[in-house]
């Protein structure tokens, strides 16, 4: 049996995941369950509040069954959740008033541009990092206390509790006991201040947000809480919590200045550590916490936010049903050459950075009668690969460096055409770890410095395992030849243009 065993709770958009890991960062068990994605209408994207609840907690428990573990040999508990998807609930009773609004969701997109309308975006985005989008949480939680009846003045009254679904976890995971965010996901709401570290008044006032319902905020790794006994059979300590794409990048052992991850789920997300202190973004990326250990001082991150990357894949299956598993995509991609001509703009929902525009749509272009499923296929995988470039050409003119290598993980980062894609892309080399499942790895981190079981960052990073890394095999030209036809087809797609065009990088 090992020494220590952590457990890691890795609450995703799709499906909850929960895996053990033992004192080495192996897994020796893992446990996943596919949850209902709700569509009320056009744009919107909710989440049964008990459905993540409860998938997640069956996969804690079918994880230790497998391997054989009882609760009460868990050094601690680590969480990595879905970040923005904002949920209110009745502190009496932890009843959910309304469904989960899920971050793809964009309901709230003329709320945002009525405040844009009114000159505050430059504010909010000097003191949060963000801009003012659909994606964050605040807007999101203000449109729950308009349309439940009631729900406002019982927020003012101190009886509701908001929380991102961290903090949804650990309130049921506590039995109601403790109400907490970490500083990872507190930043990403547009009401936590950067230069505080904490929330901020004068946001709480503009997106009309009472504060008596927010949680506190805690650092990243260290004892936050601990578990009720009737969930798991023995109370567990909770060390580690972190938004899924912070987690994903201290799991990728992202800890000097300018190490880049990127994520590919079901949107895909780049990381880039940039220290102890907030970089300001000049080209439409996001200054975000990163994470705080302990009362080490607070680190720092830009990023840049992909809506749809692996959604495009799934949408192949079950919209168009031209494939029938995820698991064909890279033998049919390799099928062909190319895409035949064909580009894909996955913009189900709006794109994300560095463009911000809610109001773009998807498109399939170049579509001739010797178009097949293969190219429309390899079309999607290349659009993954393209958006990141989009990010990456930002954040190398925000940072005023050139990325020398990026680290992958992520479902689809088991995908040998797209990685050689995207190194072909890029013109850099991608490096894949034996572990993509680097998110629940960087909250089993988190819980296990929390805890004790690793002593330091430099612990970790000297375990740090490569399965492969893709060099770029073409030249230059073509690879800037096929960019600008990606540059084309998504100005084709935006629905309104910004005073700053990223195009312009």
């Amino acid at each position: 049996m090992p020494k220590s065993v952590i457990l890691a709770l890795d609450q995703g958009t799709t499906s909850s995941r929960a895996i053990l890991y033992d004192a080495e960062g192996r897994q020796i068990s893992s446990a996943q369950r596919v949850y209902p994605q709700i569509y009320p209408e056009t744009g919107w994207v909710e989440h049964e509040p008990d459905a993540l609840f409860e998938s997640q907690l069956l996969c804690a428990r079918e994880a230790l069954h497998t391997a054989g573990i009882g609760p009460a040999e868990v050094t601690a508990i680590g969480i990595a959740n879905q970040r923005e998807t904002t949920l209110v609930w009745e502190r009496a009773t932890g009843r959910p008033i309304y469904p989960a609004i899920v971050w793809q969701d964009r309901r709230t997109a003329a709320e945002c541009e009525r405040l844009r309308s009114g000159g505050v975006e430059p504010m909010v985005t000097e003191r949060t990092g963000l801009l003012l989008d659909p994606y964050f949480s605040a807007t999101k939680a203000a449109w729950i206390l308009d349309h439940v009846p009631g729900a406002r003045r019982r927020a003012e009254r101190g009886e509701l509790a908001f929380g991102t679904v961290d903090t949804y976890l650990v309130w049921r995971l506590t039995g109601g006991r403790t109400h907490v965010t970490d500083v990872s996901n507190a930043s990403r709401t547009l009401l936590f201040n950067l230069s505080s570290l904490d929330w901020d008044d004068e946001l709480c006032t503009l997106f009309r947000i009472p504060r008596e319902m927010l949680p506190s905020v805690v650092s990243s790794s260290g004892l936050i809480a601990r578990t009720d006994a009737a969930d798991l059979g023995a109370e567990v300590e909770i060390c580690g919590v972190a938004g899924d794409q912070q987690a994903a990048t201290f799991g990728q052992t992202c800890f000097g200045v300018g190490d880049v991850k990127n994520t590919y789920g079901t949107g895909s997300f780049l990381l880039m550590n940039v220290g102890d202190r907030p970089t300001p973004s000049r080209h439409r990326l996001l200054s975000t916490v990163a994470w705080r250990l302990g009362e080490s001082k607070t680190q720092f991150a830009i990023e840049g936010s992909i809506f749809v990357t692996g959604a495009a894949v799934q949408w192949l299956r079950d919209g168009l049903g031209i494939i029938g598993t995820a698991d064909e995509v890279e033998a049919l991609a390799a099928s062909v050459l190319d895409s035949g001509g064909v580009t894909f703009v996955p913009a189900f929902v709006g794109l994300g950075a560095p463009y911000w525009d809610p109001d773009a749509r998807g498109a399939i272009m170049g579509i001739t009668r010797g178009t097949g499923r293969a190219h429309i296929v390899r079309a999607a995988l290349e659009a993954a690969c393209f958006q990141t470039r989009d990010v990456v050409e930002a954040m190398q003119a925000d940072s005023g460096t050139t990325l020398a290598s990026l680290r992958v993980d992520g479902g689809m980062a088991a995908n040998n055409v797209m990685l050689q894609t995207q190194a072909d892309l890029l013109g850099i080399p991608v490096e894949r770890p034996v572990d993509c499942e680097t998110t629940a790895l960087g909250a089993a981190y988190l819980a296990g410095l929390g805890a004790g079981v690793w002593r330091s960052k430099a612990e970790l990073a000297a375990g740090r395992r490569i399965d492969r890394v893709f060099e770029p095999s073409i030249s230059s030209d073509e690879r800037n030849e096929r960019y600008s036809a990606w540059q084309d087809a998504v100005r084709r797609c935006r629905g309104r243009t910004f005073a700053s065009e990223p195009d312009a990088l």
